[in-house]
């Protein structure tokens, strides 16, 4: 089902591949090695980070906490908001509405 959402579906996808990109070790989502993960083209690296940020937001529309590396993805419905933190630090949010 995914997030409940007034901002064009595209917009959305395209901040939070951005802003899942910035969690350095978010490879391990995929049970990758990093050796993996640092032989992969550029191209094919944005592709994975594209494919986690639409399961994502599909996925926080039943899970709101979602672990992805040493990140946490969480999804605000009072502020309609996808939120991406690294410890205490907020890397990111993406805004829904």
């Amino acid at each position: 089902m995914g997030v409940k959402h007034g901002r064009d579906y595209s917009e959305i996808l395209v901040e939070l591949t951005g802003a899942v990109g910035r969690i350095a070790d978010g490879y391990i989502f995929f049970e990758m090695e990093s050796e993996e993960w640092a032989n992969l083209p550029e191209e094919s690296k944005q592709e994975v980070w594209e494919a986690l940020a639409e399961d994502l937001f599909y996925a926080l529309g039943n899970e709101p906490v979602i672990q992805v590396g040493s990140g946490v993805v969480m999804y605000d419905k009072e502020t309609h908001r996808i939120n991406i933190l690294l410890g205490d630090e907020d890397l990111a949010s993406v805004v829904l509405v």
